[in-house]
C-alpha cells in the first residue's frame, strides 16, 4: 500500500502541485469518465457526449490504493521472483518489465506465489475476512452408504387387461330376454346373462334329436356341432332327457367379474360374433404410472410400489411393478410403468388418479457423494466448487448418479477428501463465471504489453 501511495504522490507532484493534508486546497490527481467507467486522463478531458471528466484527488486515490491488495513481503534470505507487472487500475494490460500507465502510475509487480494465471479458468481467490462475510461453508467429500431410493410418479387406474372378457354368440338371432340388464352388475362364471332365439341353433338341436333316435356316429357328430356353437352342456343334457328342442338358448358368463359394457337391448337382432356384454374381473387393477426419464433406470419389475388416492385419505395400497412399457412419451419424456394393485374389497375403480412411490433401489455399497446444496445445476451441466489452499476456489464439472434425500452421488470430477462449498456457493460461482469470462475476453483480445 505504501508503494501505491508514493506513486500517487509522485504523480501529483508531476502535475505541478503539492501534496496537502485532507481538507486543504489540492490539485486533481487524475480525471475519470463522468459515468464512473474505467476511463482515465492525466488532464482535463471530455466524454463522447461533451461532459467533463470528473477530477480525482490525492485523498480519494490514497483510499483506492489502500483498498488494493499489498504485494506480499519478500521472503527472508532472498527476493521473490517477479513474474510480470500488472496495470495499477486493474485494466487487462501487463508488462514484462516496470512501466507507468498513461497517468504516470507505476505498474504493480506480481510475484510467483501470488500468480493465478496457472489456475484453472474461473478459479477465485477470496480473503479470509471476506470468506467470513460471505458465510462460506465447506464439507468434505465422503463415501456414504447408498440408502434406499424412492421414485415418485403419478398414475391412472385401469382394468387388468388379462381379466377382461367379451360375451358373444356364434349364431345370429334375436334377444328375447336379458337376465343382466345393467352396466356394473356383478356376474359369476356360468350365470345366465341373456336368452336369444337363434334359428340356426334350433335347427342344430332338431338335427341332434333325429341323430339320437338313429344312434351311431351321426349322434356323436351332432353333439360336437352343438358344442361348437357354444351350446351349454346343461342344454345338451336337457335335449337327451326331454327329446324336445327349445326356442330360447341361454347365453352364460365365462368368468367372474362385473359388466363394464352392455351395448344390446331386448328385441335386438345380433349377428354371430357381435359383443353382447363386456366384463372385467376387479380382483386386481392396473396402475399405469408415468415415470420421469431420469428415474427410469432405477425401476425394475418386482419392486414394491405404494399408491394413495384422494378418494381414500390416509389409506395406502401396495402393489408390485409388473412391466415397463418399451417407449416414452415424446411430449412429456415419461415412460409408462405398469403396477398391479390387489383390490380385494372392490374399492379401486378405473380412471382413479393416484400418487405413486416406487421403492426403486435397496440400500447398497457406499458411494462417493456430496450434499445437494454443493451442486450448482444449470440443467445441462453440474458444477461443484472445490476449496483449495490460501482461499482459492476451483469450479469443477461433475457427473451425478443416484440421488438421496439430502445428498447426491458424484461419478467423477472430485475425490474423497476434497472439500466442497455448501454455503454461499452461488456468490462464489457468480464471481468465478465473471473471472472466467474476463480471462476469455483478455485471451481473445490479446492486449499488447510494453516492450
Amino acid at each position: 500500500m505504501r508503494a501505491n501511495v508514493v506513486a500517487f504522490a509522485v504523480i501529483a507532484l508531476g502535475f505541478g502541485g503539492t501534496v496537502r493534508a485532507i481538507g486543504q486546497d489540492r490539485p486533481p490527481l487524475y480525471y475519470q469518465d463522468p459515468d464512473g467507467k474505467p476511463l482515465y486522463a492525466a488532464g482535463p478531458a471530455k466524454a463522447a457526449d461533451g461532459r467533463d471528466y470528473k477530477p480525482g484527488f490525492i485523498d480519494s486515490a490514497m483510499a483506492q490504493a489502500a483498498a488494493l491488495p499489498a504485494p506480499p513481503a519478500k521472503q527472508a534470505g532472498g527476493a521473490q521472483r517477479i513474474l510480470y507487472y500488472r496495470n495499477p487500475m486493474g485494466l487487462p494490460d501487463t508488462s514484462p518489465k516496470p512501466k507507468k500507465d498513461a497517468m504516470g502510475m507505476d505498474y504493480l509487480p506480481v510475484y510467483a506465489d501470488e500468480d493465478t494465471q496457472g489456475d484453472p479458468p474461473g478459479t477465485v481467490r477470496i480473503s479470509a475476512g471476506r470468506l467470513q462475510t460471505l458465510g462460506v461453508r465447506t464439507e468434505a467429500v465422503e463415501m456414504r452408504p447408498a440408502a434406499a431410493r424412492a421414485v415418485r410418479a403419478t398414475g391412472i387406474l385401469r382394468f387388468d387387461e388379462r381379466h377382461l372378457a367379451t360375451v358373444t354368440t356364434k349364431v345370429p338371432g334375436w334377444i328375447e330376454h336379458l337376465a343382466v340388464a345393467a352396466t356394473g352388475d356383478p356376474v359369476q362364471r356360468g350365470q345366465v346373462l341373456a336368452e336369444i332365439y337363434a334359428p340356426d341353433l334350433v335347427a342344430s338341436e332338431e338335427e341332434y334329436l333325429v341323430a339320437a333316435r338313429m344312434g351311431g356316429a351321426m349322434s356323436a357328430a351332432s353333439v360336437e356341432r352343438l358344442r361348437a356353437l357354444d351350446t351349454p352342456d346343461d342344454e345338451i343334457a336337457r335335449l337327451r332327457r326331454t327329446g324336445r328342442s327349445t326356442r330360447r338358448i341361454d347365453v352364460v358368463a365365462q368368468v367372474d367379474g362385473v359388466v363394464i359394457d352392455k351395448p344390446v337391448q331386448e328385441g335386438m337382432r345380433v349377428d354371430a360374433g357381435e359383443a353382447l356384454y363386456k366384463t372385467a374381473d376387479l380382483s386386481d387393477m392396473w396402475l399405469i404410472a408415468q415415470v420421469q426419464e431420469q428415474d427410469l433406470g432405477a425401476v425394475q419389475p418386482g419392486q414394491v410400489a405404494h399408491a394413495t388416492f384422494v378418494a381414500f385419505p390416509g389409506r395406502t395400497f401396495e402393489g408390485k411393478v409388473d412391466f415397463i412399457y418399451p417407449s416414452l412419451s415424446a411430449e412429456t419424456r415419461t415412460a409408462r410403468v405398469r403396477i398391479v394393485l390387489p383390490n380385494p374389497d372392490g374399492a379401486l375403480r378405473a380412471a382413479m388418479y393416484a400418487n405413486v412411490q416406487i421403492d426403486a433401489s435397496p440400500a447398497g455399497a457406499p458411494v462417493l457423494s456430496v450434499p445437494n446444496s454443493a451442486v450448482l445445476d444449470s440443467g445441462t451441466w453440474q458444477v461443484v466448487l472445490v476449496a483449495r489452499d490460501e482461499g482459492r476456489f476451483e469450479p469443477r464439472t461433475v457427473h451425478l448418479g443416484i440421488h438421496g434425500d439430502n445428498w447426491v452421488q458424484v461419478l467423477d470430477g472430485i475425490k474423497p477428501g476434497d472439500r466442497v462449498v455448501v454455503g454461499a456457493n452461488f456468490l462464489i460461482d457468480a464471481e468465478s463465471n465473471l473471472r472466467a469470462a474476463l480471462q476469455g475476453f483478455t485471451d481473445g483480445a490479446k492486449p499488447q504489453t510494453a516492450q
